[in-house]
C-alpha cells in the first residue's frame, strides 16, 4: 500500500509539473515571439505617448493589438499581469519529483558503482544526495556570476554566451561523471531550469517591481532593470527546449547508458538551442535555415554515436552456427533467463517484489523468455553499459554481462 501511494503521490507530481512546465513555457515563448515580432507604431499618437512597437494579430475569432513602451506609460492600472507562479510552481514541483524518486533512493538512482572516479562510485546515499544538491546550486551560482561578471551592463552578451555554452559542455561532462546515467541527464537539465527560475526570482521580477515602483512615484526607472530582465529572459528560451529534451532522456537508455553520454548530451543542448534561434529570428522577420539545418545535423551526428555496434554476430537463421556459439560462450536462452530471474525480476516483473515499485518500470518486465528474446536488444545495451540494474543493486557479475552480451537470439 505504501509504494501505490508513493507512486500515486510521484503521478500527482509528475501532472503538477508538465501542466506548470507548458503554462510557463507557453507564455514564456509566447512573449520573446510578441517582443520580436513588434513593429514602430503608425498613429502618430501612439509615437508621442512612446509606443515602442505594436503587433496585431487575429486569434479565436478576435483580433489583439498589443503594443510596448520604450518608457514608461503615463500610468499603470492596478491590475497589470504578473509572469512568476508558473515558472516557481514548475522548478517546485520538478524539485519534489527529485525529492520523491533520486534522493529518496540515491542507491539506487544517484550512485554509479562503475565510475571512473572512484570517490563518485563509492559514495554513500547521504554523500550522493548531498553532492547532487550543490551540484544544482553550484551550476545556478556559476552561471550568475558569468552574467554579473562578463556582462554586468548587458554590453558583451555575445562573449556571455559562448560562456555559458563551454559552462554547459563541463556540467555535462561532470554530470556523467559523477551520477548514474539516467540522474546525469536529469541533474544537467535540472541545473538550466534552476538557472531558469532563479533568473525570475533573483532578477527578471525584482527588477520589474523596481520599474513599477519608480513609474508610480513618478521617477524614471533604472534602463539597466529592463535591459537585464531582457537578457535573463533571453537565456531561459534558449535553455527551454534542451530542458524539455533532458527531463524526457530517462525514457531512452541509448543516451545516458553511451560511454559518450556526455557529448550526446552537449550536441542535444546545442541543436535546442540552434532550432530556437531559428523561431527567435523569425518572429523577427528573418528567415535563417542554416540554424535548424545546423540543429539536424547534430541530431543525424548524435544518430551515428549512439547506434549500436554491429558486430559479426551469426545470421539468425544459422542454426548450426548458433548452437556452437552458444555452446563456447556459454551463452544459452536458459543461461540468460536464469540471469535475470536472479537479478533483474525483483523489480521488471508485471508484480514486482522491489518495494519501490507497484508495477514493472516503463512496462519492461520479464516474466517470460518470449518477452526476454523480443526485448534482447535493449537488455545487452544497459547491461553491457553498467546503467542496468540501477546500482548494480542485485549484483550482477562480469561474466553474467558477458553472458548475456554473446548470447544471440534465434
Amino acid at each position: 500500500m505504501e509504494a501505490y501511494l508513493q507512486d500515486f503521490l510521484n503521478m500527482l507530481l509528475r501532472w503538477l509539473h508538465v501542466i506548470a512546465a507548458i503554462a510557463w513555457i507557453g507564455e514564456s515563448i509566447y512573449f520573446v515571439m510578441l517582443d520580436n515580432s513588434l513593429r514602430p507604431p503608425r498613429a502618430a499618437e501612439d509615437q508621442r505617448k512612446g509606443i515602442f512597437g505594436e503587433m496585431w494579430a487575429v486569434h479565436g475569432g478576435g483580433f489583439y493589438h498589443n503594443q510596448k513602451y520604450a518608457t514608461s506609460p503615463d500610468k499603470l492600472p492596478n491590475d497589470l499581469h504578473w509572469s512568476f507562479w508558473k515558472a516557481y510552481t514548475t522548478w517546485l514541483s520538478g524539485f519534489a519529483l527529485f525529492i520523491t524518486l533520486y534522493l529518496a533512493n540515491p542507491e539506487f538512482y544517484l550512485i554509479d558503482p562503475s565510475a571512473n572516479w572512484a570517490w563518485a562510485a563509492n559514495m554513500t546515499g547521504w554523500q550522493a544526495n548531498l553532492v547532487a544538491l550543490l551540484f544544482l546550486l553550484g551550476g545556478w551560482v556559476i552561471y550568475n556570476e558569468l552574467c554579473k561578471r562578463l556582462s554586468p551592463n548587458m554590453e558583451r552578451d555575445g562573449m556571455l554566451s559562448l560562456a555559458v555554452a563551454v559552462m554547459m559542455v563541463v556540467v555535462a561532462y561532470l554530470s556523467t561523471q559523477i551520477f548514474a546515467g539516467r540522474a546525469a541527464f536529469l541533474l544537467t537539465g535540472a541545473v538550466m531550469a534552476t538557472a531558469m527560475s532563479a533568473n525570475v526570482f533573483f532578477w527578471i521580477i525584482p527588477g520589474q517591481r523596481r520599474m513599477v515602483k519608480a513609474m508610480k512615484a513618478g521617477e524614471t526607472p533604472d534602463p539597466l532593470d529592463g535591459k537585464r530582465g531582457k537578457q535573463r529572459s533571453v537565456h531561459n528560451t534558449y535553455f527551454t527546449l534542451p530542458v524539455v529534451l533532458l527531463m524526457l532522456s530517462n525514457h531512452y537508455s541509448f543516451m545516458y547508458s553511451h560511454e559518450h553520454a556526455w557529448l550526446i548530451m552537449t550536441l542535444f543542448i546545442f541543436a535546442g538551442a540552434l532550432i530556437r534561434q531559428f523561431f527567435v529570428l523569425m518572429h523577427a522577420g528573418s528567415i535563417k535555415p542554416a540554424y535548424p539545418a545546423a540543429g539536424v545535423a547534430l541530431i543525424l551526428l548524435n544518430v551515428w554515436i549512439a547506434a549500436p555496434s554491429v558486430g559479426n554476430a551469426p545470421a539468425a537463421g544459422d542454426e548450426a552456427t548458433l548452437a556452437a556459439a552458444s555452446v563456447d560462450d556459454g551463452a544459452s536462452l536458459e543461461r540468460v533467463h536464469e540471469i535475470i530471474d536472479a537479478r533483474c525480476v525483483q523489480c521488471h516483473a508485471q508484480s514486482p517484489e522491489h518495494p519501490g515499485f507497484t508495477a514493472a518500470p516503463a512496462g519492461v518486465a520479464f516474466d517470460s523468455s518470449e518477452q526476454i528474446v523480443n526485448q534482447i536488444a535493449q537488455i545487452k545495451q544497459v547491461v553491457a553499459s553498467g546503467y542496468m540494474p540501477l546500482g548494480n543493486m542485485t549484483q550482477m557479475t562480469d561474466e553474467e554481462r558477458e553472458v548475456i552480451a554473446a548470447w544471440q537470439a534465434p
